[in-house]
Order: C-alpha cells, then sequence, then structure tokens
C-alpha cells in the first residue's frame, strides 16, 4: 500500500511540475505577444490568456501546496479577468471605456 501512495506522490509531484514549466512557457510566449501583436485585438486575445494562465498556476500551487487558501485568488483572479474582457472589448469597439453623455 506504501508504494502504491510513493507513486501516486511521485506522479503528482512530477506532473504538477511539468504543468507549471509549460504554463510558465506560455506565459512568455504570451508577453511577447502583448508587445509585438499584430492588432489591439490579438493584445486583447494574449491578456485575457496570460489571466487564464495565472489562474491555472494558482489552482497547480494550491494542488502542489495542498492548501485551499488559493481558491479565493482564483476566483478573483477571473473575476477581474472578465470585468477587463469587458473593458478592452468596449474600448476596442468604441473608443472609450466610459460613454459621458452630457445632454
Amino acid at each position: 500500500m506504501n508504494e502504491l501512495l510513493n507513486l501516486t506522490e511521485s506522479l503528482l509531484y512530477y506532473s504538477t511540475l511539468l504543468s507549471i514549466i509549460g504554463i510558465a512557457i506560455s506565459l512568455v510566449l504570451l508577453l511577447y505577444r502583448i508587445i509585438v501583436g499584430p492588432s489591439n485585438a490579438d493584445r486583447a486575445v494574449a491578456l485575457d490568456t496570460i489571466g487564464m494562465g495565472l489562474m491555472g498556476l494558482a489552482a497547480l500551487m494550491a494542488i502542489k501546496l495542498n492548501s485551499t487558501n488559493f481558491n479565493d485568488v482564483i476566483l478573483l483572479i477571473g473575476i477581474l479577468l472578465f470585468i477587463g474582457t469587458l473593458a478592452i472589448a468596449k474600448f476596442l469597439e468604441k473608443g472609450v471605456i466610459i460613454d459621458r453623455n452630457l445632454d
């Protein structure tokens, strides 16, 4: 039974480590897309994807550290990511974020 537990722990360790490395590489490539991106829409999509990558990193760290404290962080990043995506989409569509009609 201890051998199976050790195998499971080592499998979890290596899979989370590999996933963290993969997400870190994708975040670096997405930063390049934000800096060099050919259009503002590409930059917005890359920024949104970076937020999802950060949520994934927080989830993997919660698994790695065996803690549930990261769940609040994941939810907060998700909420801010949604609001930021709406603001960027409105800016790309209209050119302003807050409409000020002074009629």
